[in-house]
């Protein structure tokens, strides 16, 4: 029998584990096939909301937020970079980090026009992979149009401002339950999980609470 599940998955496009746990759980999901119907809503989180345009080079940004040295910042990439591959999800070279409030209130919109999770997936592909600026809004309007959004309605959103006021009520109420950092995950709006999980531990989980949802 078919289960339903709905899944709240907040990030944000800056994230590397976020790809990481969005590609994981999306590989979970095809391994249990029929036994799930999934709803994947995506919610806004920024990392970096105070970044002004242009963004900041990585290894400074890092550097200054972690106190990492541009040795172990290397070798947390190679360690992304392999983690990523075991899934199937290539990290390219990204040399930047950049505000992504105009992203997320364009992801906003594609939720009303039925494209929010396709556009989450192009976004971090367009960032995390070919190293594009999240920030630009030529860049959004153009992965926007690559999903089967229209470009020149991307562009009014982006120009104006347009759910920005959303996009705050919903970092509110995240931050209003607790959650400070991401991926992080809610299934059925009760039950969490954090962080990039492997496929096996996102797997475990889902057919854990399927089990006990068919019990209630």
């Amino acid at each position: 029998m078919t289960q339903p599940l709905r899944i709240d998955f907040v990030s944000d496009i800056s994230c590397p584990w976020c790809a990481i746990g969005l590609s994981s759980l999306r590989l979970a999901l095809s391994r249990l096939g029929d036994a799930v119907e999934a709803e994947i809503a995506v919610h806004p989180f920024e990392l970096n909301p105070d970044m002004g345009p242009g963004g900041e080079a990585i290894v400074e940004y890092l550097g200054t937020k972690y106190g990492r040295t541009p040795e172990q910042i290397a070798e947390t990439q190679a360690m992304i970079r392999e983690r990523g591959a075991s899934i199937g999800f290539k990290f390219g070279p990204r040399t930047r980090v950049y505000n992504t409030f105009d992203a997320h209130r364009l992801l906003h919109w594609a939720g009303l026009e039925g494209r929010q999770l396709p556009l989450k997936l192009a976004l971090l592909e367009a960032y995390h992979a070919e190293g594009r600026d999240p920030s630009s809004h030529d860049v959004l309007a153009e992965v926007a149009e690559s999903v089967g959004l229209d470009a020149a309605r991307a562009r009014q959103v982006l120009q104006g401002d347009d759910y920005a006021d959303e996009v705050r009520e919903a970092e509110r109420e995240n931050q209003a339950m607790g959650i400070h950092s991401v991926p992080a995950i809610i299934f059925n709006r009760r039950y969490l999980v954090t962080g990039g999980q492997p496929v096996e531990a996102f797997e475990q989980a889902i057919r854990d609470i399927l089990a006990e949802t068919s019990k209630a």
